[in-house]
């Protein structure tokens, strides 16, 4: 499997962009990991790449205003998969094939269940509470 970021030269593109200067906690979607209280970030608008059409989705991500890296692009982030996710699988057209919830520990069974459908091109990652992208994952 292969990881897909948020990388921060994507929050340039969306002019009601907000910088912190602190923002503890949050998940960051450039590095896949929670922010440090001496971290500033941006908290933006994003779309994955992956929904289109009727299926495009935008909502709220935090990056690193400058990001260190970190993401390793075929491990999943552990530090990001301890709470329940919403996994959700589109097609070539931008079309959800699939949605499932997963708990800890069944992350890697899960995508790749879904990963093993022909059809599915990539696989979403997304909070449960709110909704919001983490990351996106397809065959390596």
């Amino acid at each position: 499997m292969r990881i897909h970021t948020v990388p921060t030269s994507a929050a340039l593109s969306d002019p009601g962009r907000e910088y912190r200067a602190s923002e503890p906690g949050v998940p960051l979607r450039c590095c896949l990991r929670k922010s440090s209280p001496d971290e500033p970030v941006w908290l933006f608008r994003y779309s994955p790449a992956a929904g289109k059409g009727p299926y495009e989705e935008v909502g709220p991500v935090f990056t690193h205003v400058d990001c260190p890296g970190g993401a390793a692009p075929d491990r999943l982030p552990v530090e990001l998969l301890n709470n329940s996710r919403v996994l959700r699988s589109f097609n070539a057209a931008g079309q959800i094939e699939d949605g499932v919830l997963v708990e800890p520990g069944g992350f890697d069974s899960a995508v790749e269940g879904l990963l093993n459908d022909p059809v599915v091109e990539a696989v979403q990652v997304r909070s449960l509470s709110h909704g919001c992208f983490l990351f996106a994952i397809t065959r390596s």
